[in-house]
């Protein structure tokens, strides 16, 4: 701590040089908090699949519907508790921007293969009862101040009315939460019976998205997958079965590979970082070279010269990091808040411990050529060439 005064000093020394140095690396800092936090909610749902969960698709598509018969047939096949069918609806609350999921359902049985979801009974029954009715999650009732009693209008991106309209209405007759309210990003949706949908839509009668199914052991999932591929090989509507968490995955990827998205961006963010920061501490030693040598000359060693200088760019590196990680934590809040499905959007601690991991990279790098080029310094002739 006795050398910390001196270490601040030598950092401050330009202090417009270091203040746009440190706006560079607390910007890269910042946009890699973000990007870490997007990433985290998007494998969010590979995460917490349930084990006992299969989805099956078209074969060739997510986008080819399947007949409503073959829930019947996925049902009776050995091991399979239960199923329900879903489609994608697509609509949008009053404006574009207010998009959330909203999903066509057999409402009773997808509830009992997400124990994960939690509605009061009362709300349930009303939900089994309510032809119109629609249940959504709690942080989207928070967000556009729905209640129970509500009517909700969704107008459809896809699917309009029998009588070409767009407008569909739903009674809100519940407002569910999760047990882990961790987990309540990755179930910000409004369900509504298929039953209602299959009638009240102009096209698509008897079809659904696809299927969710509910083994009875996950040990036999493989088994199940093959045996209910093999129910529809070689038919018009030929099936694929996979895992929630492989189905999650194959979801993720198609808006894209976030991860390397993510990579490339910070890559090329840091590696011009590494010229920019490098290029400040082999100034800042070149400047102070007479300073070093009279510093050896009051006693510092070779080693502890190479240690101020190293620490000089830690400090730099280290304390602007943690101002960006530290702006990420007070936005991201507020970005979660406007992004239906990423109200969970945070930073976690192993992206944190990762950020201050590059931090320190970072200073090595940048600034081991100047501490070594300090501590190879003749006294003689630093002070005779200045």
């Amino acid at each position: 701590m006795k050398y910390l005064p001196l270490i601040w000093a030598a950092l401050w020394r330009r202090k417009p040089r270091t203040i746009f140095t440190m706006l560079s690396i607390v910007v890269a800092f910042l946009l890699y908090a973000l990007l870490s936090a997007v990433n985290a909610a998007f494998n969010a749902g590979v995460e917490i699949a349930g084990a006992d969960r299969l989805i099956t698709t078209g074969r060739y598509s997510l986008t080819q519907v399947l007949p409503f018969g073959h829930l019947q047939q996925v049902r009776s096949v050995p091991g399979v508790a239960s199923v329900a069918g879903q489609s994608w609806f697509g609509g949008y609350y009053q404006k574009e921007s207010n998009f959330f999921p909203q999903f066509p359902t057999q409402i009773e049985p997808y509830l009992e293969m997400y124990p994960e979801i939690v509605l009061p009974e009362e709300q349930k029954q009303a939900m089994l009862n309510t032809r119109t009715g629609a249940i959504v999650a709690k942080t989207l009732a928070d967000r556009y101040g729905f209640k129970v009693g509500d009517r909700i209008p969704i107008i459809a991106g896809i699917w309009p009315l029998a009588d070409g309209s767009n407008n569909w209405e739903f009674d809100l007759v519940g407002i569910f939460d999760t047990k882990n309210p961790k987990e309540r990003s990755m179930y910000e949706m409004l369900l509504f019976h298929h039953e209602y949908f299959d009638e009240a839509r102009q096209f698509g009668k008897g079809t659904i998205g696809w299927i969710v199914i509910k083994t009875e052991d996950p040990d036999r999932n493989e088994e199940i997958v093959e045996a209910v591929d093999d129910l529809f090989a070689n038919s018009p509507n030929e099936t694929r079965t996979e895992t929630e968490r492989a189905f999650n995955q194959s979801f993720v990827k198609q808006m894209g590979d976030i991860g390397l998205i993510m990579s490339s961006i910070i890559g090329a963010v840091f590696f011009t970082l590494l010229f920019l920061t490098g290029n400040t501490m082999m100034q800042s030693v070149r400047e102070r070279i007479p300073e070093l040598a009279v510093l050896k000359t009051l006693g510092y060693s070779d080693v502890g010269v190479l240690g101020l200088v190293l620490a000089e760019s830690l400090a730099l590196c280290v304390l602007a990091a943690l101002v960006g990680i530290g702006l990420a934590g007070l936005l991201l809040p507020g970005i979660a808040a406007k992004l239906p499905g990423f109200s969970g959007l945070a930073l976690k601690p192993e992206a944190f411990a990762g950020a201050l991991g590059i931090a320190v990279l970072l200073a090595l790098i940048v600034g081991l050529p100047p501490a070594l080029r300090a501590m190879r310094l003749k006294i003689v002739d630093a002070l005779a060439a200045h």
